[in-house]
């Protein structure tokens, strides 16, 4: 008599079999416009072009249709299309915009499967992750963003859309990386040339055909198919007003250079090596688990897959043995087969690119285990590696394979699990796996990453922003924080409307400020000492009142007054040429020694409590209004203006602080309601160190007014001062002192700000830079911050003055002093 099986004994006994997804539909699709396709611009198809490439399946290595090859000219009249179509598209009210997101949400919804299958056959991913996941999240990315289209007005008052925004997205989450793109930017108002990946252009141009079948104006999305020279072409066009990326940081450097000085906002989601840490009590049956979704996932072709698996010691050798037999049952074939976990790399160029990683990991020393069955020979097939022994220097623990393969390292001590996640160049996402709900919560903030998944990977949402620190990138995608990247202040178009010689913000005074230019230097003088600055002697005295000044010019960094390092001065002279007095001339090396000061100054500062931040700022207005009177006599001396506009600067600097001394403890995050069993916190974080070089419209203004708002949100900070700004802010060296700042938080060098603003942009310890100078100057910074991939702050055109916040001023300024987390927390059993 034999024995009945158990369903536990069938669960170990039985093996999948075939469960294919027929591609019957999207291959009739292709067939029924003969396999061939040229772009989607101005609501229209062109003909297809003589020069064209062809986009195969990954996993058979078959031709799924010939695309057209985007030249610059075809890049111009899909610009010139969204720029015409821009002025109706921005002044439609928001329930229409809302009713075209919606619809093509639903359109998606009803086509589903089409979309699904044609994904897998372009990009080789398993249908059950297109069809399951990425699909269904489409969907939801465009009704997410018809709410926000209806509700912008109310949400973000006093903004206004930025215009023809170019979007370039990658192959890894095509039609995905679509709507994260075009959702925010319709439902802004802006309009779109978007460029695909030339691996994985067929869902974008079937998206196309959903834009025509719901009636979108010609013109509002157009879609440009091509290589790296299509997008170059698109970057660099002057009638682009915002470039936003996803790809390498390779490329993303590229973009930066690029747009330097152009006036382009740039959005950048690059690479990344994200850490995926186990402390010793988490439950190790979801950690592998997690495992497989953070690096298996995709074939591990994600940008923020969790390829570093950092273990507590005494857990690493029982993980590892579970992994391994959980790798054994992997299943890889045919993407279309339902019952397939992994599916093919996306190209024979990108197979042979991890190979050679994992061969220069077995080079350096690393052990290398795969499972015992071999993936199919047809097609871009890489199976599931494991690979321990790795220094965390090596070449696996610190090169981004795009593929999937894991590193596992292990830590002793939470503090050495955070500097082990950091010891990266990226910063992009993490995930963090401990039943401890206090140890989770302690080292999610720590971690240096855009996204901190605790005990979950991996998972994304149109209301939760997502995005990078660091060279992973800058800018954010979904949620609030992602509808800011395609809106500007309604203040900056004013101010290009403005007639030249008025000023924002004057009300003090007729003509107040009319004349922004720098008080020249006379006729033959460079400005620098030569030869006798004193003209009728006395300690520098010239006629009239003559203010209080540092007879010994000094830098203030890190919480002291420091000789320069060359011991050179600049003379500052007034506007009828008189010697007011001396500054230092800061160089490199004083650049050096402030960002050294700010660097070990920020962690403290950083973790303060806002309450204590908002307190020094206002002890430091506080200070400002007690010495009103000499502040206002050297403003009036540097700047030859009345006692009445001296003052009211006085008062506007104090206001500032008191305005950022409010804003301290109230510039909060929020929880997003993404529709997951979770809470996501958005948690904003200062960028760290932040280099600002100060406008030369308000010399004490421009200085304080741009301190404020970075100290308030625990920055620390080095400012170079306008050139003739330099005297008052070495007048403010006592105020900063006893206005209990800990030392190295504020660092001020004076000299050329042209000699300098090189510096700091360049300085790859620098987390930031504002720059309000002249274009040029921007140009410099923009080009080269790529080093770090720092962030920036250029203000356009020759001046950035302000005298009284406008509205919605002071937000913009936080948020460009802090960056976004976002942290997901799981709850229930």
């Amino acid at each position: 008599m034999s024995s009945t099986p158990s369903v536990a004994d069938l669960f170990e006994t039985l093996d999948y079999g075939p469960a294919p997804e027929s591609a019957e539909r999207a291959r009739a699709w292709l067939e029924a416009r003969g396999g061939r396709f040229g772009h989607f611009i101005d609501g229209a198809w062109t003909e297809v072009g003589t020069d064209t490439f062809t986009t195969f399946n990954p996993a058979d290595g078959t031709a799924l249709a010939e695309v057209t090859q985007g030249s610059p000219e075809d890049v111009d009249r899909a610009v010139a299309a969204a720029k015409a179509a821009f002025r109706g598209w921005a002044r439609s009210s928001g329930h229409v915009r809302a009713r075209y997101l919606y619809a093509l949400g639903r359109q998606i919804q009803k086509h589903s499967r089409l979309f699904a299958v044609l994904e897998t056959l372009d990009n080789g991913k398993p249908i059950r992750e297109s069809r399951d996941l990425d699909i269904p999240l489409v969907a939801r990315h465009f009704h997410h963003h018809a709410g926000w289209a209806q509700i912008l007005g109310d949400a973000l008052p006093h903004h206004r859309p930025l215009g023809v925004v170019g979007q370039i997205i990658p192959w890894n989450f095509p039609l995905l990386m679509l709507a994260w793109k075009v959702a925010p930017a319709l439902a802004t108002g802006n309009t779109v040339v978007l460029k695909p990946a030339e691996f994985t252009s067929l869902t974008a141009l079937l998206f196309a055909r959903l834009c025509q079948g719901v009636g979108l104006p010609p013109g509002v999305v157009n879609i440009v198919t091509g290589d790296g020279r299509t997008g170059a072409a698109l970057v660099r066009h002057p009638d682009v007003a915002k470039i936003a990326f996803t790809g390498s940081t390779e490329v993303g450097r590229i973009i930066r250079r690029e747009t330097a000085g152009s006036g382009k906002r740039i959005s950048l989601e690059l690479g990344g090596k994200s850490p995926f840490v186990v402390f010793d009590d988490a439950d190790l049956d979801s950690v592998v688990e997690g495992v497989v979704d953070a690096i298996w996932f995709n074939q591990g072709q994600v940008c923020c897959a969790g390829s570093r698996i950092l273990v507590h010691e005494g857990t690493a050798a029982l993980l590892e043995n579970r992994l391994r037999a959980r790798m054994e049952k992997l299943r890889m074939g045919d993407p279309l087969d339902k019952a397939v976990d992994m599916g093919a790399i996306i190209a024979p160029v990108q197979l042979e690119q991890i190979q050679k990683l994992v061969e220069q990991g077995r080079a350096e020393g690393a052990t290398i285990w795969q499972p015992s069955w071999s993936p199919p020979r047809e097609g871009s097939f890489y199976p599931p590696t494991l690979c321990t022994g790795v220094e965390p220097s090596g070449t696996l623990a610190q090169v981004e394979i795009f593929g999937p393969v894991v590193v596992l390292m292990t830590f002793r001590t939470p503090a050495e699990a955070v500097e082990m996640a950091n010891d990266t160049r990226y910063g992009l996402a993490a995930s963090v796996w401990t039943e401890n709900v206090n140890l989770a919560l302690d080292v999610a903030p720590k971690i240096r990453a855009g996204t901190v998944w605790l005990n979950c990977t991996n998972l994304f949402d149109a209301a939760s922003g997502f995005g990078g620190y660091r060279e992973s990138g800058f800018g954010r995608e979904g949620g609030i924080e992602g509808l800011r990247e395609y809106l500007k202040p309604a203040w900056e178009v004013e101010d290009r409307e403005r007639p030249a010689g008025v000023v924002a913000g004057a009300e003090v005074g007729e003509g107040l400020f009319a004349d922004l230019e720098e008080p020249g230097v006379p006729e033959g003088g460079s400005g620098e000492w030569e030869g006798n600055p004193v003209e009728g002697g006395g300690n520098g005295a010239a006629a009239g009142r003559t203010p209080p000044l540092d007879r010994t010019p000094k830098l203030f960094i890190g919480g002291k007054q420091v000789r320069p390092d060359e011991g050179y001065s600049l003379q500052i002279r007034g506007p009828d040429a008189r010697v007011l007095g001396e500054v230092p001339r800061g160089n490199r090396k004083d650049i050096r020694n402030a960002v050294e000061a700010a660097r070990g100054a920020q962690p403290r500062w950083g973790g303060a409590t806002a309450h204590l931040r908002s307190q020094v700022l206002y002890y430091l207005g506080e200070n400002l209004e007690a010495r009103a009177h000499d502040l206002a006599g050297l403003i009036q001396d540097v700047t030859g203006g009345n006692p009445d506009e001296a003052m009211a600067e006085v008062a506007a600097a104090v206001d500032r602080c008191f305005t950022f001394a409010a804003w301290a403890d109230k510039w909060d995050g929020r929880v997003h309601g993404t529709p997951f069993r979770n809470v996501t916190l958005a948690m904003p974080e200062p960028l760290g160190v932040l280099g600002i070089v100060c406008t030369d419209a308000f010399p004490l203004l421009g200085l304080v007014g741009t301190l404020a708002p970075v100290l308030s949100m625990g920055n620390a900070v080095v400012a170079v001062p306008s050139r003739s700004g330099g005297l008052v802010a070495s007048s403010l060296y006592s105020v900063l002192e006893t206005s209990d700042i800990p030392d190295g938080v504020v660092n001020l060098v004076t000299g050329e700000p042209d000699e300098l603003t090189p510096v700091l942009a360049g300085h790859d310890d620098v987390d930031g830079l504002w720059h309000f100078g002249g274009p040029a100057a921007g140009e410099v910074v923009e080009r080269l911050s790529v080093g770090n991939m720092k962030r920036t702050w250029v203000a356009r055109g020759a001046r950035r003055p302000w005298i009284t916040l406008r509205p919605g001023e002071a937000q913009e300024f936080l948020e460009q002093a802090t960056q976004i987390k976002n942290i997901w927390v799981p709850y229930g059993e």
